[in-house]
């Protein structure tokens, strides 16, 4: 099937594009750079942006981390490479990426609560969110990732 995108949200609403980028630069300047390549792959995953989860796969890849591990977010409960904060992280990704009608539960809280102090449990929530934007819109104007890089 060939998927034609839909529009440049760059060039379509540059200001709007610039803040979501400013957020993502204030995201990676204040998140474990290893934390928000699972974050964001994960969100990816669930989204289904394909544009996302090859990006973040390659830049996961090119930062060294492990391609076990990437492969592994996708089934993160049950593979055994991921440490109980790295867990919290995606649990978390999990509630807030999918949101129901009863919100994050306080269990998934409570965990991520017990890593994190109140700043970097903010932080953490800043990556989710904007890792959820960039799949909405990338999903939304279908955009697609490089056929070469």
């Amino acid at each position: 099937m060939s998927v034609t995108q839909r529009m440049d949200i760059a060039t379509a609403a540059p200001e709007g594009h610039r803040a979501v980028l400013n957020l993502d630069k204030y995201v990676r300047a204040n998140v474990d750079h290893q934390m928000l390549a699972l974050i964001k792959l994960r969100a990816s995953m669930t989204n289904g942006c394909a544009f996302c989860v090859d990006m973040h796969t390659r830049d996961a890849l090119a930062e060294g981390e492990d391609s076990r591990r990437l492969f592994a977010v996708a089934t993160w409960r049950e593979a055994p490479f991921f440490s109980e904060q790295e867990r919290a992280a995606l649990a978390l990704t999990d509630e807030v990426t999918e949101l129901g009608p009863h919100g994050v539960s306080e269990e998934v809280w409570d965990q991520a609560a017990s890593f994190w102090n109140e700043k970097e449990l903010a932080d953490i929530l800043l990556a989710i969110a904007t890792i959820n934007v960039w799949n909405r819109t990338s999903v939304a104007t279908h955009k697609q990732p490089p056929t070469r890089v």
